[in-house]
């Protein structure tokens, strides 16, 4: 009987990885199950180193628009330097610190790289014409979340009102009893405050 030649032929790499794939052995799905795990922890250490690199004071003033502008006004302020030595620098008060809400803040922030390739507020002018639209913006951010950043070094809870100034501690326990959040009472606190002659209410 003849035989065709074909026939001996060996399969190509892909077909016989192809039935690799169709017919795995125990050792094969091992295999497949070691590299998976190995890739999801290559992914996971170089995503979280990432995002580590990316709340960091250094990248946030990596573009000139918040090094020249935001950041200037910043170093005046307590936050920057005070008595006691403890600074807060801008992911502290900028990002939430908890791993849902931190990755929340990072998807609608990334709506400032649209922002800087089209070079909104990339002159001190354009910035000063967008200043109240981007504190609004995170003044109505911070409002939602309770002022959680503020919190996480201001809690009332915390606070001996004994030991603050009278009208201090008076503010403090109307705000608790009012129900406010630290951002009603504090705008301008780390930044200039925007023109808000034409605001009402204040915002």
């Amino acid at each position: 009987m003849v035989q065709h030649s074909g026939n001996n032929k060996k399969a190509g790499p892909l077909r016989r990885l192809w039935r690799w794939w169709r017919r795995p052995s125990r050792l094969a799905l091992g295999t497949l199950l070691l590299m998976g795990f190995g890739a999801g922890i290559l992914f996971w250490g170089g995503f979280n180193t990432g995002m580590e690199a990316a709340n960091t004071e250094a990248f946030c003033i990596s573009c000139h628009e918040m090094r020249d502008n935001v950041y200037e006004e910043y170093l005046g302020t307590v936050h920057y330097s005070n008595r006691s030595g403890v600074r807060a620098t801008c992911p502290d008060c900028h990002v939430p610190h908890e791993w849902g809400p931190k990755m929340l803040r990072k998807i609608k922030a990334s709506k400032e790289l649209y922002a800087k390739a089209l070079g909104l507020i990339d002159t001190p002018q354009k910035f000063e014409q967008h200043r109240l639209a981007m504190a609004s913006n995170e003044w109505a951010r911070m409002q939602a979340n309770g002022s959680q950043e503020c919190r996480n070094c201001h809690n009332f809870d915390n606070m001996d009102f004994s030991a603050q100034k009278t009208v201090a501690a008076q503010m403090h326990q109307q705000a608790i009893s009012a129900g406010q959040t630290c951002i009603d009472c504090h705008k301008g606190i780390a930044h200039k405050l925007p023109d808000m002659r034409n605001v009402p209410n204040g915002f």
